[in-house]
């Protein structure tokens, strides 16, 4: 299972238990289309192995054509084709000249650029309490970090981790986290985790009105 698929890198089983989990509701594809469009229109979707955010996005009415990041370079010449292009955690990790040069080689004049990636303020924060300090939940959604201090918005989707029951929440966050796991584990009393979502967006090229 892609990197892109999910926030986080997790072995089986855990990674297919955590993909039924993430935003049951669909909270992220529909603010994705919300911020695009994305209906009807050619999309370009990182990264080349991911599945489940493109059945998701085509469902809306989205032409998802999945793209390679590995070598994001390669797409700066290109001629571009794509209305928009979505990534989902795993590119632009930070705003990196390169990528945004890769970007505009995609993504048509006026086109949009949609980066999801964690915000923080919520349950899932604290199951990296003990990993030190980490970009998405501070630089990265301030007034001067790479995104905002860049041309970018953002519009923060406030989801849920959603399990069937309390019991299996607790042991998929322990065993999935250790420590920091077991102590957000005692602490349940339903069986979901707040989990904040941050889209950056902005529009690339020189269509007007949009940020």
């Amino acid at each position: 299972m892609s990197v892109s698929d999910l926030p986080l890198m997790l072995p089986d089983p855990l990674a297919r238990r955590l993909a039924v989990a993430l935003d049951v509701e669909g909270k992220i594809p529909r603010a994705l289309d919300a911020l695009g469009p994305l209906a009807n229109r050619d999309i370009a979707l990182v990264d080349g192995e991911q599945v489940r955010f493109a059945a998701r996005l085509s469902e809306l009415g989205a032409r998802v054509t999945p793209v390679d990041w590995s070598d994001a370079g390669a797409h700066e010449h290109a001629a571009p084709w794509a209305d928009a292009l979505v990534t989902c955690w795993s590119a632009f990790r930070g705003v990196v000249e390169g990528e945004l040069a890769a970007a505009a080689g995609i993504v048509r004049s006026g086109g949009r650029l949609l980066v999801v990636h964690d915000y923080g303020r919520d349950d899932i924060s604290q199951l990296y309490a003990d990993q030190g300090e980490r970009p998405e939940y501070g630089l990265w959604s301030r007034r001067d970090g790479p995104f905002l201090g860049n041309g970018f918005k953002v519009r923060v989707v406030h989801c849920w981790w959603t399990f069937d029951s309390v019991k299996e929440a607790q042991d998929f966050v322990g065993e999935a986290f250790g420590e920091a796991g077991r102590a957000v584990a005692a602490a349940l009393k339903r069986p979901r985790l707040s989990y904040n979502v941050a889209i950056y967006n902005r529009t690339l090229g020189t269509a007007p009105g949009r940020g």
